[in-house]
């Protein structure tokens, strides 16, 4: 069992069963321990769903990566947000998921595209602590993310999804395997997404910004948007940045408060949750030339 005061989340994560008590685990882990990581971690996952043709050109039809990226950025990571602070089943975590099954209702998105990006949000985290957390992920965290998205994926409707760890990784890894490749589509919603990043720092640091996401993107991911591999000196900084973060939070005391609804760095919703509703989030309706149809949908269920 883990000591000292710095650890005393982490007690209590050792304490809870990964199966049924996954949503606090992982509410104490993106809420109070990680923060930061799961943030870097889950932007990076987005991006990763990019590099598959039939994701990417889909979001690029939309024109919403194009027109509102920041505003896209913010409902994703708000919604998520809201179902991880409150529970899936909680009034507000229903209507959170409302808003996500409304919005992929409107499209012919294959169950397999969906499951894929599910996946991204259970394994990338997972990656990303195990390189540049201020400690490696606890077995319980691990498997009670696992537990917690697919949960959030039945009450998606998707469908298949693995009930074993490695075997949902080893689906993600063999889809990436056969599915990644360089499209038209990837580079436009990739450079969209990289400009927002950008967007977030004054215009002297912006190209730095943008170098710094390229060093953090491994080569099949870099293959798959068109993008030269950056600098090696700077993936050497970069990763030794991250990890000189990660020993001096180590040295910081526990975190008291949760950021996950309240993230400064939310520019949509101003105040954010103070008079907004989780239904208040979402992308309006898809414009009338695309096909707002999705013939196999998802069966009814509590978030819908």
């Amino acid at each position: 069992m883990a000591g000292g005061r710095r650890y005393r989340w982490l007690r209590r994560i050792e304490t809870l069963d990964p199966v049924r008590d996954h949503q606090e685990i992982y509410r104490i882990s993106i809420g109070y321990e990680f923060p930061f990581d799961y943030q870097r971690a889950l932007e990076l996952a987005l991006l990763r769903t990019y590099c598959v043709p039939s994701i990417s050109a889909l979001l690029d039809a939309t024109g919403e990566f194009r027109r509102r990226p920041q505003q896209r950025y913010d409902d994703t990571a708000l919604l998520m947000a809201e179902m991880a602070e409150h529970g899936y089943d909680t009034p507000r975590g229903r209507q959170a998921l409302k808003v996500i099954n409304l919005a992929h209702r409107r499209y012919a998105i294959s169950n397999d595209d969906m499951r894929y990006v599910l996946s991204t949000f259970v394994y990338e985290p997972i990656e990303w602590l195990d390189r540049f957390g201020w400690r490696r992920p606890h077995e319980h965290e691990r498997l009670a993310a696992f537990h917690y998205y697919r949960a959030i994926g039945a009450r998606m409707g998707i469908r298949d999804v693995p009930d074993d760890f490695a075997a949902f990784h080893d689906l993600k890894c063999e889809y990436e395997h056969a599915t990644f490749r360089h499209a038209p589509s990837n580079e436009r919603v990739g450079a969209y997404t990289l400009d927002l990043f950008a967007s977030w720092y004054p215009a002297p640091l912006r190209r730095a910004a943008r170098l710094g996401v390229l060093a953090l993107l491994p080569a099949e991911m870099r293959a798959a948007f068109g993008l030269p591999a950056a600098p090696r000196w700077l993936s050497t900084a970069l990763t030794g940045g991250l990890r000189a973060r990660a020993a001096a939070v180590r040295l910081m005391p526990p975190r008291t408060t949760s950021r996950l609804t309240r993230d400064p760095g939310n520019r949509s919703y101003p105040g954010y949750p103070v008079g907004y509703e989780p239904t208040d989030l979402g992308a309006p309706p898809p414009p009338p030339d695309l096909d707002p149809t999705w013939p196999a949908g998802p069966p009814d269920d509590p978030g819908r």
